[in-house]
């Protein structure tokens, strides 16, 4: 796993790009909707300030021991949402975010599914998710994925795994 820049993948609906700081425009647009805080928190982002975040995410994490994978989601001709990794040896803590227009369509769940066999692909041999223990969607994409809960929970959310 030393590939400081993820590598793109597909899967039957979706392309995974590697993220960019050219994408900070549109995925304002898709990100726009503040119903996506409801179980994060915070608000949606002006693309100055994903230009900004985006440059400090695809310049890598300062601990060279961690690695930040981060890809836009690209359905048809549009971006849709995203997902990302934080991988540290053989151990990914990932997470994925589709806009509000393009949920219920089951993005996310293939989104996931196609980044756990991914990571699965790049030698990673255990994969986590934190998720808000009232978020349903996310629970089903979790499990929709191979992951299942823990009981363990951190900073009020539950942790769910999978282990190859």
């Amino acid at each position: 796993m030393s590939h400081r820049t993820p590598e793109p993948f597909a899967t039957p609906r979706l392309e995974a790009l590697p993220l960019r700081v050219e994408y900070a425009e549109e995925m304002a647009a898709v990100l726009a909707d503040p119903a996506l805080h409801t179980f994060t928190g915070g608000a949606p982002e002006t693309p100055e300030a994903l230009r900004a975040r985006y440059a400090r995410q695809t310049a890598g994490s300062p601990d060279a021991g961690e690695l930040w994978w981060n890809w836009v989601l690209r359905a048809g001709d549009g971006l849709v949402g995203y997902v990302q990794a934080t991988v540290r040896g053989d151990l990914a803590g990932i997470a994925w975010v589709v806009g509000v227009p393009w949920q219920g369509r089951g993005y996310a769940r293939e989104a996931a599914g196609g980044l756990v066999a991914h990571l699965r692909e790049a030698g990673v041999r255990t994969v986590i998710a934190h998720i808000h223990p009232e978020h349903a969607a996310s629970a089903a994409v979790a499990a929709g994925a191979g992951l299942a809960r823990t009981g363990e929970r951190e900073d009020g959310e539950e942790r769910w795994e999978l282990a190859f």
